[in-house]
């Protein structure tokens, strides 16, 4: 049986990690918000490229390809994960994910060019015999995504030009609400002709179009290269917040588990020290019932001695 002062340790350590695990809780609840609000001021900037867009492909001379679907050699994989653990099976579920849809474009596993965000997915597919070309750091806030987006863009002008990849595929954990995520895909190369040609057909919101002056080819490349910015920011960000997500799931779990040791370590320690009071209660009684009757004996043999 466990002594009242280890019950009080035990306790004491269940304390000290429950205020961790609650200090972890709230800044993972912040993280989220914080991007939030970058994938919610993106939006915007979205729109923005969408129009621009959307202008230069009306005063496009020709006509925009039709879609057809060709065979896929080559394929880039960027997958997003963490570098931090607890949280879940956030990685896991990422990396099954897009292992999934690259076999079902039917890309050999030697035909596919892997990129990491985060150690933990990187792990993962070494140990199921996946080769990675780069392996990147997660940014720890909103500040340090953009320039993460701009190696990766450096990245890709490589796999073009070097390795002829021209299929390039994001896969990420897009937040939901509360702890929920779900794992996505999204294709942003080649970039979709079906999407270009509803751009160049949805109608302009004034009845005027606004005109540039300069070279057609330099703007829509412009604006092609700030639509890939728009979407590696926004699989950053949302991979981030997922990740914070599932970290907080992790923790309301634990702050649950340790509560409930608390609550039988309490109730041990109660248990315990009530036993160890009746303990010294009974001991007391004992005492005092042996020293009692040590002094009435004397006093029963005088009165016999009186007596006679």
């Amino acid at each position: 049986m466990q002594t009242t002062e280890a019950l009080k340790r035990k306790i004491q350590s269940a304390q000290d990690l429950l205020s961790v695990v609650k200090t972890m809780k709230a800044l993972a609840a912040v993280s989220i918000r914080q991007y939030q609000r970058a994938v919610e001021s993106l939006n915007e900037y979205n729109r923005t490229v969408e129009m621009g867009l959307q202008i230069a492909l009306k005063k496009m001379d020709r006509d925009i390809p039709a879609a057809r679907e060709t065979a896929v050699s080559r394929v880039g994989a960027i997958v997003f994960g963490s570098d931090q653990g607890l949280c879940g099976q956030m990685n896991a579920l990422v990396v099954n994910h897009a292992l999934e849809e690259m076999k079902a474009l039917g890309i050999p596993g030697g035909n596919r060019s892997l990129i990491c965000v985060g150690s933990r997915p990187a792990d993962i597919l070494a140990d199921m015999g996946h080769p990675i070309a780069e392996i990147l750091d997660t940014p720890g806030s909103t500040a340090g995504i953009t320039p993460m987006v701009q190696d990766i863009t450096m990245l890709l002008e490589e796999w073009r030009f070097r390795k002829q990849i021209e299929h390039v595929y994001l896969y990420y954990n897009e937040y939901l609400s509360g702890a929920n995520y779900r794992p996505k895909t999204l294709r942003v190369l080649p970039v979709d002709q079906a999407w270009l040609e509803n751009l160049r057909k949805k109608k302009w919101e004034s009845k005027t179009l606004p005109m540039f002056t300069m070279d057609w080819g330099v703007l829509f490349g412009s604006l092609i290269r700030e639509y890939l910015f728009v979407s590696l920011y926004r699989a950053f960000a949302e991979s981030l917040a997922s990740e914070n997500a599932s970290r907080l799931a992790a923790m309301q779990n634990a702050e649950k588990n340790i509560e409930e040791r608390l609550e039988e370590l309490f109730g041990q320690f109660h248990r315990q020290r009530q036993m160890v009071i009746t303990e010294e209660l009974l001991d007391i009684v004992a005492g005092f019932e042996a020293l009692s009757g040590k002094e009435k004996k004397p006093a029963k043999s005088k009165i016999m001695k009186g007596g006679l």
